[in-house]
């Protein structure tokens, strides 16, 4: 089965104009993410999709191959889609171009949980880490029932609870790597809008919880910290040198 990862990138972020291209350690982030992808499914199968014409260059620049998407495109998976009308794969791998710490081995991961269950939308979670706060809207929470099927996810703190001593003893998070079949894409296009609940709390994948699409989770490796507003990056350039082994 033909695997491709696209990465979806826009230049105008309303909390971070300009995000994908930030420098982190001296390279530009979507550069980070397009090189892990590459260790997953080999640079031949690594495509950014965007509307912006500096992204592309850059991009360009370093190998890597470029989708043009449209303008006006309502989400990342919306781009996603964009991409799966020009590109015949099996599964496309939509790894978030704001996470430049994902792990290779995740994305295989993920890949592999999606050969198994064609028909479900796939999606990855971790543990919230010591240091973030669940209240951080920036970072959406999921959950999920016992055999990891996604109930909800949210930007508030999931689940919620009525006394102190019944809080959870964990919370998860959304890791941005999802998987999908060119069937399941044409259908999140062809929606046409936004959903409510998509639009309520700004996080696409509720579009395909809003027509009964299977979503299913898959546990990723703990810490991976996304690029959400610019207080984000001296946080992402640590996890970087941990991961290169600078001190």
């Amino acid at each position: 089965m033909k695997s491709i990862v696209v990465i979806p990138a826009r230049y105008k972020s309303s909390r971070f104009p300009g995000k994908p291209l930030v420098s982190l350690l001296g390279k530009p982030m979507i550069l980070w993410v397009a090189e892990l992808s590459a260790k997953a499914v080999g640079s031949e199968f690594v495509y950014v999709a965007t509307d912006d014409q500096r992204i592309a260059n850059v991009v360009k620049n370093s190998g890597y191959q470029v989708v043009m998407t449209s303008n006006n495109a309502l989400t990342g998976t919306d781009r996603l889609a964009e991409v799966a009308d020009k590109i015949e794969a099996d599964i496309y791998i939509n790894v978030q171009g704001d996470e430049p710490l994902v792990d290779p081995e995740d994305i295989k991961k993920i890949i592999e949980e999606k050969k198994k269950f064609p028909d479900k939308v796939i999606n990855g979670y971790a543990c919230l880490d010591k240091n973030e706060n669940p209240d951080n809207i920036n970072i959406p929470k999921v959950i999920f029932t016992e055999d990891k099927k996604m109930v909800y996810m949210s930007r508030k703190a999931l689940p919620g609870y009525k006394d102190l001593k019944n809080a959870p003893d964990v919370f998860y998070k959304q890791v941005c790597i999802y998987a999908f079949s060119r069937r399941q894409l044409k259908q999140y296009r062809q929606y046409g809008h936004k959903s409510a609940l998509e639009k309520s709390e700004d996080i696409e994948i509720l579009r395909f919880m809003e027509w009964g699409q299977d979503i299913y989770m898959v546990e990723t490796a703990p810490s991976t910290f996304a690029v959400d507003v610019p207080e984000d990056v001296e946080m992402v350039e640590c996890g970087l040198r941990s991961m290169l082994g600078y001190s």
